[in-house]
């Protein structure tokens, strides 16, 4: 790939500490240099520190986990892909003496790899699993209005229905607790500019440049928010934070214990993140994903900043035209159109209707939930403070 896509005008800077630098919007630098975003780490290292009292905040919500499963089949719900990520939040909720119930939400690009590792995750431990299966028309009309509305969240549709199933398979299971396979140590705080998701937004994209009419797509608005919090009083537990979790070492031992295979770049057991991350973000968007996970590692001590920085410079976004070909062929798109669309001027979420205005609005309240532990922390930082 052509280097000189990330090049910036002499107002660029980046992050002394990671690699976060002015290609995300929102960022700011205090008197040293350090981006917020550092800060924001800092917080969530405290919140969940690897020291005794984190692995006695670890044993106390598996005690919790484990007393409001009692007399249930299942005492949790693990989100499945076949990707490192949650096939090792299985693996240790599993150890830990968990009950969990898999659901996999299937969105038509799954690759081989990943559902072979699917099957072996739940195999070893004789775990049930749950597989929602996304109707293939209406979904990839979906997605290529998010690639017609010109963001760079045209994962969101994705994103969106993951967590729509695994609330709903909890409210339907009465499970009052969600484990997601996400650790701020190595996935970063992604930049709101950089990906935005809400229902009312999915609404808005679909309505302005979808065809067809939907009626199976497992969105999440407000009210649905409001019913699985509030009146079910389901929690989202992040579950790696509690752990020093380290891609490359959980990658072997669970190639050890569960027979899981590598499926290459970072989360690529999607073919359409492969398009997405490799081809769509930093073609038209100038936006590479690695700098996220690099400058998480580097906070947590995993590598230097130098040798992230080495990795950026030696090392190309991986790119597969061929799946680049095929994922254009397969959302039924001509390469007149999937130009046009890539010539499309770049918009933002801001330029579609959405919830962010009303966060803004509650931001109080909200604030109060995420002392309260009803809003997740992650969130919060990203949407809210």
């Amino acid at each position: 790939m052509n280097t000189r896509l990330y090049e910036m005008d002499e107002t660029h800077q980046t992050c002394s500490r990671c690699l976060y630098d002015t290609s995300i919007p929102e960022i700011q630098f205090d008197e040293q240099g350090i981006c917020h975003f550092c800060k924001i780490h800092d917080e969530l290292e405290e919140m969940y520190p690897l020291n005794d009292y984190g692995q006695l905040m670890l044993e106390r919500i598996v005690e919790k986990i484990k007393r409001a499963g009692r007399r249930k089949d299942y005492d949790c719900v693990v989100g499945v892909s076949g990707g490192r990520d949650s096939a090792y939040t299985l693996y240790k909720a599993v150890q830990l003496g968990l009950r969990p119930l898999a659901v996999h939400f299937d969105n038509g690009w799954n690759s081989e790899v990943a559902v072979s590792n699917i099957r072996k995750s739940i195999a070893l431990y004789d775990i049930d699993l749950v597989t929602v299966v996304a109707d293939w028309e209406e979904f990839k009309d979906l997605q290529v209005a998010f690639l017609k509305a010109s963001t760079s969240d045209a994962e969101i549709p994705t994103d969106v229905a993951i967590h729509a199933v695994l609330h709903d398979v909890a409210a339907r299971e009465h499970i009052k607790y969600i484990l997601i396979g996400h650790s701020f140590r190595t996935e970063g705080i992604v930049p709101r500019t950089w990906t935005y998701m809400d229902g009312r937004y999915v609404n808005a994209v679909h309505k302005r440049f979808g065809r067809l009419k939907r009626t199976s797509f497992p969105n999440i608005p407000v009210s649905s928010l409001f019913y699985y919090h509030i009146i079910k009083g389901i929690r989202v537990i992040p579950f790696l934070n509690y752990f020093p979790y380290d891609k490359q070492k959980a990658g072997k031992e669970l190639e050890a214990e569960l027979g899981w295979v590598d499926y290459g770049g970072h989360h690529h057991e999607s073919i359409y993140t492969v398009f997405f991350q490799s081809y769509l973000l930093p073609r038209k968007f100038r936006i590479d994903k690695r700098r996220l996970a690099l400058s998480a590692r580097v906070r947590s001590g995993q590598m230097t900043r130098d040798e992230a920085l080495k990795e950026m410079a030696d090392t190309p976004y991986p790119l597969d035209m061929e799946v680049v070909d095929y994922t254009i062929k397969k959302l039924g798109l001509s390469k007149e159109e999937f130009e046009e669309i890539m010539q499309t001027p770049v918009k933002s979420f801001h330029d579609h209707p959405t919830y962010y205005p009303l966060i803004k609005a509650f931001r109080t309240p909200l604030h109060i939930g995420f002392k309260l532990g009803l809003v997740p922390k992650i969130l919060y930082y990203k949407y809210v403070a």
